[in-house]
């Protein structure tokens, strides 16, 4: 059996000729939602892999083994439920609703612009007929959201590093000029002397009749 401990993300970083050399293995979202299984890849060989706990595997991920060759995983097809908008007695936004009943219900979603997917589910799948949407039973591949604090995510590696605010610029140093308005109240400003203003007095002229 091959050990296999590894797991790149979509094969980030991997030339995309080893990937394309690289043997695969087609796992269906039962399998791929365990971090530990055993399976066996498209040359025969048995592979036990072991990875870190909570890791998601998502198809066009990369399986690296103890010997150093790797295994491109496909999201195998299996019996899901599509779910569209019934456009003769519905609108669009019946889709939101739908994902929000399903969301309250823990149901592993599979979110796309025009359409979702679950897993087979009569009970559900008659809600949502009561909904006015239109579900079919198909088998397409499987790739439900992992959750906002699942440490796979989605599959997509984003990393979303917020620059930090720009520093403010120093300010200029106060130069206090005529127009200053700050009240200085930690300045000890010695009052202006008052001037003495000469005053001079006339005598009053007697007036004549």
């Amino acid at each position: 059996m091959l050990q296999i401990s590894k797991l790149i993300s979509q094969g980030k970083g991997l030339a995309p000729v080893l990937v394309k050399r690289a043997s695969t293995v087609e796992l269906d979202w039962d399998v791929r939602q365990k971090s530990r299984f055993d399976a066996t890849d498209s040359l025969g060989r048995t592979l036990g892999v072991f990875l870190p706990r909570g890791t998601l595997v998502r198809g066009g991920d990369v399986l690296v083994a103890e010997d150093g060759s790797m295994v491109r995983v496909i999201a195998a097809p299996q019996a899901v439920l599509r779910i569209t908008a019934c456009a003769a007695h519905g609108s669009p936004f019946d889709l939101t609703r739908a994902a929000y009943h399903l969301g309250n219900r823990h149901v592993p979603i599979e979110l796309k612009p025009d359409h979702l997917k679950i897993e087979p589910d009569h009970v559900l799948a008659d809600m949502l007929r009561a909904m006015h949407l239109t579900v079919q039973e198909v088998l397409e591949a499987f790739e439900p959201e992992g959750g906002a604090y699942s440490s796979a995510g989605h599959g997509h590696g984003h990393g979303h590093g917020h620059a930090p605010a720009a520093a403010s610029a120093p300010q200029a140093a106060h130069v206090h000029g005529p127009d200053c308005n700050h009240g200085h109240g930690h300045h000890d400003h010695a009052p202006e002397a008052i001037k003495p203003v000469a005053i001079q007095i006339h005598p009053r002229k007697p007036h004549s009749h």
